[in-house]
């Protein structure tokens, strides 16, 4: 999706502090309550609404930096990434190790569009290996019906990363439907990383 639709959401769930950290677009659009659902799942969790930095280009130069800083994403990190926050968090995972990533939408080009080739993720080679390296886990949603994104570039995440995909052909760009198969999955990640 073109970064121009300002959809791009990163999520940090930390297992040491049992705090969750969110700039919470997407969220909102796909219509649940990560704060309700991630105090039920975790008790003692405290979810905090952030808003995201720079929601229209979704810079790496302003991402990754509020990523780390301000969401707190670090090794006992759990990070789900929308469309731009999926470029984010691979990105950020070519820097810093995390327990996961979750990825939805997730793309590789710029696919000619301005804006996207501006955020500066896509102007050079991804580093696959450093990404699978620093990330516990990695897991993608993704949509052969999805307007916005070629198969070919989502497949291709699949592939270079070696994910736990979930293919869908009627979810579209994950925007407009709950989603109980990710809400399932986070579960399952989050529970794991609180037992250790």
């Amino acid at each position: 999706m073109a970064a121009s639709e300002a959809e791009s959401t990163t999520c940090c769930c930390q297992r040491a502090t049992k705090h969750a950290r969110c700039a919470p677009h997407w969220m909102q659009r796909a219509k649940f309550d990560f704060s309700t659902w991630l105090h039920a799942l975790c008790g003692a969790v405290i979810a905090e609404r952030l808003s995201g930095p720079d929601p229209v280009r979704a810079s790496e130069s302003v991402w990754i930096p509020f990523m780390r800083n301000e969401l707190r994403a670090a090794e006992d990190s759990i990070i789900v990434g929308h469309s731009s926050g999926a470029a984010a968090a691979m990105r950020f995972c070519e820097q810093y190790k995390v327990a996961g990533i979750v990825l939805v939408s997730a793309y590789t080009t710029d696919q000619g569009d301005e804006l996207e080739a501006s955020s500066g993720y896509f102007n050079r080679p991804w580093q696959w290996n450093r990404i699978k390296d620093n990330a516990g886990f990695i897991v993608q949603f993704a949509s052969t019906d999805d307007p916005f994104l070629p198969w070919s570039e989502q497949q291709a995440v699949a592939d270079k990363l070696q994910a736990e995909l979930h293919k869908f052909d009627d979810r579209g760009h994950f925007m407009n439907s709950a989603q109980p198969e990710m809400l399932q999955v986070l579960e399952q990640k989050i529970k794991t990383l609180l037992a250790r």
